[in-house]
């Protein structure tokens, strides 16, 4: 899927994103915490923040979604 226009983010929405990130990872079956997988999940919400999306459970859930199959 082609990546959306780079964005811009405000500094406080790029740390909820993190917070978002770092939460879901924790939410994934350990085998599925990669480098790649985490990078998956980091490109699926930014994308959903692109879209509008800036509630953290929204873009928590968005990136557990995303981690639940690892990347190849």
């Amino acid at each position: 899927m082609p990546m959306p226009p780079p964005a811009k983010f405000s500094p406080e929405l790029v740390m909820l994103m993190r917070s978002a990130l770092n939460t879901a990872v924790d939410r994934i079956d350990q085998s599925h915490r990669t480098l790649a997988t985490k990078a998956k999940m980091a490109q699926r919400i930014i994308r959903t923040a692109s879209e509008g999306v800036t509630d953290l459970d929204a873009l928590m859930s968005a990136a557990v979604d995303e981690g639940r199959v690892p990347a190849e």
